[in-house]
């Protein structure tokens, strides 16, 4: 047994000594607390007038593009978008769809790889969490932009009234309300416990208006024992409570079609299937994002390294392939035992007039993926995951748009097939969304930290290098 042990001993150490040295990752590579503060801080408060010619810019754009072109279609009626018969769903669907896909990522990033004692996940959880927040913003804007008389969209919720209306529980427009409430109401509050302990870092540490504003937000924390042990009972709580709340709402999404008789719609696989998919591009806009912050950001470069990116992206490889099977296992049961119309729809995507869409799916969900993230080196290089990640993404809302519009116009009478073009109220207002996703995101990077600097201390000191003859071993203390 000793001879076992020693042996396998050995062999570890000859792993080590062949690998790259431990100290460059962040786990290994300490600094002092209060400089690490100091970066975290230093981040926040540096602004330069490119940033504020950016947020100028988007902030208009969000102006005219989104409320403009919103408020102009409230005013002139739904009819300024391009949905007709039989296409009653267009792009606004689509691009909700996409907005709550995304917003998976921060639940999947930091409550599940919490659950799991993912390490990697330490310095990049904030910034999940704030996409999660956003996304659903702007993603909880459709329902209203599509309701088209927003003006009552407070019959959406049940709500004590004169005339005992109820809403109707078999409206998509209900369910969506109540999930995104849900999702939004819980994700906030998961985002705001592990931020506590740095505001108030932020808080003792800034002057003036900041102080003051930091000041209400930390609630008075003073970082006492009890005080650590109720913020952990806490997140822990919420880590695995808001997992099933993540899988519940892109699921009731999934019922929005699934529920229908459209051809192409009504099936079982749905639910896993567009929570894969959410999965797979939420995650690869935490990559995209993160690239964005290490290159705009001060010090970001030391919290966000080559290591992180090759974590995440061998999660979007493992999700890509998950995807794919979900995807050609639809194709497979529908052309061997499926309706003829249902045969005749998938021939459609992939021969049709926009089967230009389709392919751009395939090519950037499946074939990108995964002839590049088999590599670590790809992995590891922060602008080829940016291209990849954004190729990904185009390649989801491609998806969503063949699921959607494109199958609407394919359906079992051929004098009821339709095309569908968007408008240029609905791109407006489209865009507008992603403007405001960015603007939002821009203006709190600077408000809040966005690394929780707790967590990367906490695991700091759980990583240590220990002697082991001549070569230093890394080894993890377990933490309560």
């Amino acid at each position: 047994m000793a001879a076992d042990a020693q042996s396998l001993t050995d062999m570890q150490i000859a792993r080590y000594e062949e690998e790259e040295d431990p100290r460059q990752h962040l786990m290994f590579d300490p600094r002092p607390r209060e400089e690490m503060n100091r970066m975290v801080l230093e981040a926040m408060q540096t602004t330069t007038p490119r940033y504020w010619i950016t947020v100028g810019i988007l902030g208009l754009l969000v102006a005219l593009l989104l409320f403009g072109a919103w408020g102009n279609m409230i005013l002139n009626g739904i009819g300024l978008a391009g949905v007709r018969p039989p296409i009653y769903w267009g792009i606004f669907i689509v691009t909700f769809v996409f907005w709550i896909g995304i917003s998976h990522a921060g639940t999947f990033v930091s409550a599940i790889l919490r659950v799991f004692k993912a390490e990697f996940r330490r310095p990049f959880t904030r910034a999940a969490e704030l996409m999660t927040t956003f996304g659903l913003a702007a993603g909880a804007l459709y329902p209203l932009i599509h309701l088209g008389r927003v003006w009552v969209f407070y019959w959406m919720m049940p709500y004590p009234n004169a005339r005992w209306l109820w809403p109707n529980f078999r409206s998509a427009l209900v369910w969506d309300f109540l999930a995104i409430t849900t999702y939004l109401l819980s994700s906030t509050i998961y985002l705001y416990l592990p931020l506590i302990p740095d505001l108030a870092m932020a808080r003792d540490r800034t002057e003036g208006w900041r102080h003051y504003f930091y000041m209400v937000l930390s609630l008075g924390w003073r970082g006492t024992e009890a005080e650590w042990l109720r913020l952990r009972k806490a997140i822990g709580i919420f880590a695995f409570a808001i997992i099933p709340v993540m899988f519940s709402v892109h699921t009731i999404v999934s019922w929005d079609f699934a529920a229908t008789q459209v051809a192409g719609w009504s099936s079982t696989i749905f639910g896993p299937y567009f929570i894969v998919g959410a999965i797979l591009s939420g995650v690869s806009a935490v990559i995209t994002i993160l690239f964005v912050l290490r290159s705009t950001m001060k010090n970001m470069k030391y919290f966000i390294r080559p290591e992180h990116f090759n974590a995440l992206g061998k999660l979007v490889l493992v999700f890509s392939m998950s995807w794919a099977y979900f995807f050609f296992n639809e194709y497979l049961l529908h052309w061997y035992g499926g309706y003829k119309v249902v045969r005749d729809l998938l021939m459609h995507h992939a021969t049709g007039p926009a089967a230009w869409i389709w392919y751009t799916m395939l090519i950037c969900n499946v074939a990108i993926p995964w002839l590049t993230l088999w590599n670590k080196k790809i992995r590891s290089n922060p602008t080829a995951m940016f291209v990849i990640t954004l190729l990904i993404n185009v390649g989801m809302f491609a998806e969503r748009y063949t699921i959607i519009p494109l199958t609407l116009g394919y359906q079992r009478f051929p004098f009821n097939w339709g095309q569908y073009t968007p408008r240029l109220t609905e791109i407006s207002i489209v865009l507008g969304t992603f403007c405001l996703f960015i603007f939002l995101y821009m203006v709190v990077s600077r408000l809040i930290p966005l690394v929780p600097v707790w967590e990367v201390q906490e695991g700091q000191h759980a990583h240590t290098l220990r002697k082991v003859g001549k070569s230093e071993v890394p080894s993890v203390t377990e933490l309560d």
